[in-house]
Order: C-alpha cells, then structure tokens, then sequence
C-alpha cells in the first residue's frame, strides 16, 4: 500500500525556496502490514522517501525503517498535544497572561518527538529557547511548562525562569543566549565520555545560531576529543526576520562541521526524523565522534510572539506549508492509508490532546505567583549559600 503521492505539487514551492522541508512520502509492505497489525508492538518495515536525508562524509542511513501500530499512534497522540500546548501559550501571551519573551515550535513537532523517541533517558539535550517540548518530554510536565510561562510557583523552575530557561535532570534548557547552549551540550558529552557512559548529547540550535563562533569552537573540541555529541541544527528557513540565504553563505549546514560528518534529515516527516536520531545517536555512542544533523523544518508562526512573521514571508508560502508538509497531517495520513486508524479514531486522540491541555491551563492558572522571599533562592548551587546576601543597596541585607 503507497503513502500519498505529494512530490509533484511540492516541486513549485521548492524551486522558490531552495531546500524546502519535504513532506512525509513513504510506503509499507501490505503483506506485511497485514501480519503485523494483529499486535499493535510487533515491528513491521516502512520504506522512506529517497530525499529523506543528505549525508556529508558518512554513509547515508538506510531507507527501511521499523515502527510499530503504538509507536506511530503514540509519536502522532504527542505531537498534537504538544502542538496545542503551544496554541494554549499563543492564547494566554495573547490575553496578558504570558509576558516577557515567548518562541513557539508551532509547525516544528516532528523533530522534538522524533528526537525523543529516538533516545534513551539516559541520553541529554539542551537545546535554546524554542524549548517548551523537550521539557516536556524529558521528564517535565505541560503544568509545569505553563505554569512556568505565566511565573508561577509550580513552574518548572518555580514561575523564576520563564518561557527559555526550563530544565529537568537529563534536559538542561532551554537558554536565552543565542548559541551558547552548543559548547555547554560539548561539555556535557565530555562528562559523559570521561565518566563512560554510553550516551549521547544531542546539542540543538537554529540556523540563526549555526554563524556563532563558539559554534565552530565546539565543533572543533568535539572532534579533537571525538566527544559523544550531536550537534543538531533545526533549520526553520528563516532567523529573526531574516532568511537563512541572507545570513548564511552556506545554507547546507549539515556540511558546516568540517571533518565532522553530517546528516541533512527531511524534519517534517517524523518517521524520517526518528530514524535519523537512531543513527545519530549510534554513531557517536559507538566511538566516532561527534556528527552534525541538520532538520529542515519550517516554523508557522513568528521568531517570537512579538514577531507577525509575514513582513520577511508571504502569508501564501506558510499556508502552502501547513497545506502541503505539515508533519502532523502527514503521519495521520500515513496512519490511515495503512489502515492502523480510522480518521474518527484519530480525532479521539485529538480530543485527549485537547482535554489533557485544557486541564493543564486550569491548573496554571490557578497556581500561586510566587513569594518575594522567593527571589533570594536558588541563586547558589545547593549547600554553597552564604549567610546573607546584599540586596540592590548595601544596607539591604537578606538572609537566605
């Protein structure tokens, strides 16, 4: 049974926009299919688009990936949820309720649960500020997440971080300063191999980020160390208000490591997604170094809530893109070509994803701002305190 057949009516829209994410185009073997589908684990094989990846100094992944009936009901079930997570914090920035910096990774699920389900827990990521799904699913919850956009005491980080500085034991954020979150996932895969452990670091930043110099820095650490990292760049197509192709003189970022090699992995189709991680994450914990993976994926909405979005794009080419490569659509598809769901089935978990978010909202709201005494904590790493600290004037002294 054939996957939808979309790479004709792509081709206009990729002949604008050079290296344009493609949409989920794959098959399966029916006969296969057939046997398997009496047990929702069992694995069966799904044969991947010939565009789904670009390797640079590496052998190129195989096309046939397994995936089971629960995995793809479960990877689809995650994706809408966290998509409407990311419209519910849309809705309260919208009413007041959200202030300050807020990114959203509306139109981008596809690479944050690919990534997830191609790991282990004991694998780490640290990504910058489009964060609010890893978190989630690196052991954080979407109360947590909310609660800690609106600053309140049952945020992940106590209501004190805000929308980009969210972490768990085995995600460490979300940060703020663009591209400093790659050397700091260098250094976390250097722990890991001095301690090791056969895990993986997997560093993400945007193709804004991929011309910070302490970019090429940790690259260059990396591989002389041959460190357990995946340097992962989610090229969404555009920086803040700027295309990659006027920012970056080579827009093929997965070839931006050097000696290191890469990967360019189609980041609206998260079966490709997944699959990618999987190499990835073999590569390096087997001893070769690190690699660069490039996601081309694409953004709906703008760089930030205070960012339209459409003054450096036409409104036509992001609805061609919600249309056309939408990631969650084009699983759904997938899913109901091979018979594994009915579309009313699907729209059941839809309905889950939206109850689970609503519920979550009500709860956030409800959670308590937190106490002024509540600014003098966590300022030092447990157990190094001083007695007191000194407030904005030296008379004002605070004891911790």
């Amino acid at each position: 049974m054939s996957s939808m057949s979309t790479l004709a009516r792509l081709r206009p829209s990729v002949r604008r926009i050079p290296q344009l994410a493609r949409g989920i185009q794959m098959s399966a073997d029916t006969t296969q299919l057939a046997e398997k589908l009496t047990d929702h684990s069992k694995p069966f094989t799904v044969k991947l688009h010939e565009d789904s990846f670009r390797t640079h100094n590496c052998e190129m992944p195989t096309l046939e990936a397994e995936v089971t009936k629960d995995g793809l009901l479960g990877m689809y079930k995650q994706m809408q949820t966290m998509r409407r997570m990311e419209m519910a914090a849309d809705a309260l920035y919208k009413a007041k309720l959200i202030r300050g910096f807020c990114h959203l990774a509306i139109g981008q699920e596809a690479v944050s649960v690919g990534l997830e389900a191609g790991i282990t827990k004991d694998d780490r990521v640290i990504t910058s500020y489009r964060c609010h799904p890893f978190a989630v699913m690196r052991g954080g919850t979407i109360k947590g997440v909310l609660s800690e956009l609106l600053g309140r005491k049952d945020g992940m980080s106590n209501g004190k971080g805000g929308s980009m500085h969210i972490f768990t034991p085995s995600f460490f954020g979300g940060n703020g300063i663009v591209g400093a979150q790659v050397p700091l996932g260098a250094g976390i895969a250097f722990a890991q191999k001095y301690l090791g452990h056969k895990t993986a670091t997997f560093a993400l930043y945007g193709d804004g980020a991929s011309n910070q110099g302490q970019v090429f820095e940790a690259y260059n650490m990396a591989k002389l160390w041959d460190l357990p990292c995946v340097f992962v760049c989610e090229n969404n197509k555009y920086g803040m208000g700027t295309s990659a192709e006027r920012s970056s003189m080579n827009t093929q970022y997965y070839t931006r490591g050097d000696k290191i090699p890469g990967i360019q992995v189609n980041g609206m189709d998260i079966i490709a997604a997944r699959h990618a991680v999987q190499y990835a994450r073999k590569w390096v914990t087997e001893g070769n170094g690190p690699l660069v993976m490039e996601f081309v994926t694409y953004r709906y909405g703008g760089h930030s809530m205070s960012d339209p979005g459409t003054t450096y794009r036409t409104r036509e080419e992001v609805q061609r893109m919600r249309s056309t490569q939408d990631p969650i659509r084009g699983l759904q598809k997938c899913i109901e070509e091979w018979g594994l769901a009915t579309e009313q089935e699907l729209k059941m978990l839809d309905k889950e994803a939206k109850a689970e978010v609503d519920e979550a909202v009500e709860e956030a709201k409800k959670s308590p701002e937190p106490d002024l005494k509540d600014l003098w904590t966590d300022i030092y790493y447990k157990g190094t305190e001083p007695a007191t600290m000194r407030g904005r004037e030296r008379e004002e002294v605070h004891h911790y």
